[in-house]
């Protein structure tokens, strides 16, 4: 089974050390207390910040990590990246961009047309949204915030502990989706909300849906889904025609 969501981020609370250890690196573009730019058409080896943004223009490429701890880092259409990571700030990723993993722990990621993460995508404070026609080729998860998928693939699992997951214009899920139950410092703070799933008109699921806890579950009539586990069943979804439920 894969690890999940948010132990994977308990377990990874060397996230802010690590990201820290790198800008005293020094590498080819870093600063402490500025932003930092790579340009359009430019290549670069990675840039980093401690306190403030990572840019990248149009067409540029970068063989190296993107990262700050405070601050966000957006990368501009049709450029290519490695990972990209980011403590207390969004990370926000033009049309047809190609990039592998995707961090952040308290801010927002937004994958807009086009675009391609060959590896995962992970949020912990923060929704999670992924636009027409762009992929990603292992797992997306957060704990907190909405995920919305529009006529994007991601080809793992999805998961989430508290927020709400949409479904939207075809878009499909080749591993799982899961609704984990909160544990620990989240189980007081998650469990008064109960999230919302939707599974929208022509979108599907290959897995199943694994719901450790009750959600408010919706499921277009001409959606497909690997079945229902966990604290609910199919019986307990609301099929829906149009558009919305």
């Amino acid at each position: 089974m894969k690890q999940l969501a948010m132990n994977r981020f308990i377990q990874k609370n060397a996230l802010v050390a690590g990201l820290t250890a790198l800008m005293l690196a020094f590498p080819a573009q870093s600063t402490v207390n500025k932003s930092v730019k790579i340009e359009d058409g430019a290549t670069a080896s990675g840039a980093s910040s401690v306190n403030g943004s990572v840019t990248v223009g149009e067409n540029a490429t970068v063989n190296g990590e993107l990262s700050t701890v405070n601050g966000a880092i957006r990368v501009g259409e049709g450029s290519v990246i490695e990972s990209a990571g980011t403590v207390n700030g969004s990370v926000r990723i033009a049309n047809n961009v190609k990039s592998e993993d995707l961090e952040t722990v308290n801010g927002a990621i937004n994958i807009a047309e086009n675009a391609e993460v060959k590896g995962n995508v992970a949020a912990v404070n923060g929704g999670i949204r992924l636009d027409q026609g762009s992929t990603v080729s292992k797992d997306l998860s957060n704990v907190n915030g909405d995920i919305e998928l529009t006529a994007s693939q991601v080809g793992g699992d999805v998961s989430t502990v508290s927020g709400d997951i949409e479904l939207a214009e075809g878009a499909a899920i080749l591993g799982d989706l899961i609704v984990e139950e909160p544990k620990g410092f989240f189980r007081s703070s998650n469990n008064s909300k109960r999230p919302k799933v939707i599974i929208g008109p022509g979108c599907r699921v290959d897995g199943v849906l694994r719901l450790e806890r009750e959600v408010k579950l919706y499921i277009s009539e001409t959606a497909q889904v690997g079945g229902v586990e966990g604290k609910m069943t199919m019986a307990d979804a609301v099929r829906y025609s149009g558009k919305r439920p």
